[in-house]
């Protein structure tokens, strides 16, 4: 029961997780690294679990981080109790800490910022991360909401759906001219191909569906890991991908790309998660987040 377990022990044990080392969080809980040490090892002992992974930095394992979304979601609760009471300090502003997926904060997720009411007082912290691999910041606590790709709600999350990005193969008319002139389950297997990292295997994919199975894109990539960065590496000729519709459209219109695939396109499924916390905040965050993606996105 979570009664049973002493608050200012998970405390200790978030502040070693967001420092990185027991010596950094002594230093931000004004107490000694042997203090921090004795509390870490009481909470592992009363758990009857390690908790913790002692590398450099330290990294909290499976249990570890149910604990360290519990310290968040406390944490959490007990500022809005506090702002409720009159208590929470001089106008101290709300954290509100998101993982978005890059093509999501380049296009639609940014103007919802804007929108959330200012005096609420909120103070947006945006993790970037892929949206398949947005719900494991949940998961581990480092964030209390996120755009994911994933419909399975993380353990303590709710999960709601926001609609479908579409994504158009698309390459510079020159790049089509030199390098798209034959069947494309032929010609995309060598032509030279932009993906975001080494993680992102979205056109590798496309050209999977394509060939069923055979192959999937060439080995000559290249590597942008920014969402506007990588439609300009498209749009100059460097290789062919697949871009978001809302930024694809202007340039398909202005003749600096075409579209390489006519009838092809791939919609990706986006859903909103956050913690269950009765969050005056996060309750309105939730809501402007599901308006504007109603409005951006496909349904």
């Amino acid at each position: 029961m979570v009664t049973d377990l002493p608050l200012d022990q998970v405390r200790t044990l978030l502040a070693v997780v967001d420092e990185g080392t027991f010596d950094a969080a002594a230093a931000v809980l004004h107490v000694t690294p042997s203090a921090i040490s004795q509390r870490v090892k009481a909470l592992e002992q009363r758990t009857g679990r390690v908790l913790l992974l002692r590398t450099k930095p330290v990294r909290p394992t499976e249990s570890g981080e149910v604990l360290v979304r519990l310290a968040r979601q406390v944490a959490r609760l007990e500022h809005d109790a506090y702002a409720e009471l009159g208590l929470s300090g001089d106008g101290e502003p709300t954290r509100v800490s998101v993982a978005v997926n890059a093509d999501s904060l380049a296009t639609w997720f940014l103007p919802v910022l804007s929108r959330v009411p200012e005096e609420l007082r909120l103070c947006f912290e945006l993790r970037r991360e892929d949206e398949d691999h947005t719900a494991a910041l949940l998961r581990e606590g480092t964030v209390m909401a996120a755009v994911t790709s994933s419909p399975d709600p993380v353990p303590g999350c709710s999960v709601r759906s926001l609609g479908r990005m579409r994504y158009l193969p698309v390459a510079a008319p020159g790049f089509a001219a030199r390098h798209l002139g034959g069947p494309l389950t032929e010609v995309l297997t060598e032509a030279p191909v932009v993906v975001f990292d080494r993680r992102d295997d979205f056109q590798d994919g496309f050209v999977r569906r394509l060939t069923r199975g055979r192959s999937g894109a060439s080995a000559l990539r290249h590597y942008v890991p920014t969402s506007e960065g990588f439609v300009e590496a498209v749009a100059a000729g460097l290789g062919w991908g697949l871009v978001p519709e809302p930024q694809a459209d202007p340039l398909l219109g202005g003749g600096r790309l075409v579209g390489i695939a006519p009838g092809r396109t791939v919609d990706v499924p986006l859903y909103w998660q956050q913690w269950k916390l009765d969050s005056p905040a996060l309750a309105q965050v939730a809501e402007t987040v599901t308006a504007t993606a109603a409005r951006a996105l496909r349904p």
